[in-house]
């Protein structure tokens, strides 16, 4: 009978961009709707300001995303170039190299050697990417691919408490919005421990009680510092 085996380590270059984007699209949002509210804006304004927050918080999340992982994925081709030169300039000493983080792990001196000889003669580069730098293709950075995922999550998360406010009337959408975003936030903290293998109830209750911090901070500053608005 085959075996198999299910790793979810490769989930990791969209998962935290995904995560990420959705948790901020629904605790920004929220949080903005809710400090605007208390502020005695009017129910469009609420709504204008709900629909600018995701607009604008969808386009820096992709931004960011993209800056960042391009860096990382800067970095990476840098070492990759270095390595790829000591290879052709000094294949002993990359050999040697390879040779002694073999043993580190606790092979002995000739099987380290025989290892690192093998796996050079197949493919030198892949083998100290991958043990020497840390490099494997799984967790390459992709900038384009967490740009993306980032903003739709960020939309869509952000679309959820927006909706809410729109049906909702003025006088009730503070609790209205408050309640559903801390479920929103619970449910996306429960799927994305459930994707990545992790406790589903520490996930939940972390970004509920952020999303709940948030809100509150924010209906803290409406309070104090809201005017109406016509």
């Amino acid at each position: 009978m085959r075996h198999s085996e299910f790793h979810r380590s490769h989930h990791i270059g969209w998962l935290r961009a995904a995560v990420l984007g959705a948790n901020d699209g629904i605790i920004s949002t929220s949080s903005l709707i809710i400090g605007i509210a208390t502020a005695h804006a009017s129910h469009n304004n609420i709504l204008l300001t709900g629909m600018a927050g995701l607009v604008s918080g969808s386009m820096a999340m992709a931004a960011g995303e993209y800056v960042s992982v391009s860096s990382q994925a800067d970095t990476e081709a840098a070492d990759l170039a270095r390595e790829r030169e000591e290879l052709a300039t000094q294949p002993e000493h990359e050999l040697e190299e390879l040779t002694g983080i073999y043993i580190k792990r606790g092979l002995t001196h000739a099987l380290a050697k025989q290892v690192a000889v093998e796996l050079t003669a197949k493919d030198a580069l892949a083998a100290h990417a991958r043990d020497e730098l840390g490099i494997v293709e799984a967790m390459n950075a992709r900038p384009v691919q967490a740009a993306v995922a980032s903003a739709c999550t960020f939309a869509v998360g952000a679309a959820l408490p927006l909706f809410i406010a729109f049906f909702a009337s003025t006088i009730n959408i503070v609790p209205f919005v408050a309640a559903t975003s801390l479920v929103f936030l619970a449910i996306l903290g429960g799927l994305a421990s459930k994707v990545g293998g992790a406790n589903i109830w520490a996930g939940t209750a972390r970004v509920a009680f952020w999303g709940a911090l948030a809100m509150a901070a924010t209906a803290g500053v409406g309070s104090l510092f809201g005017v109406a608005v016509a």
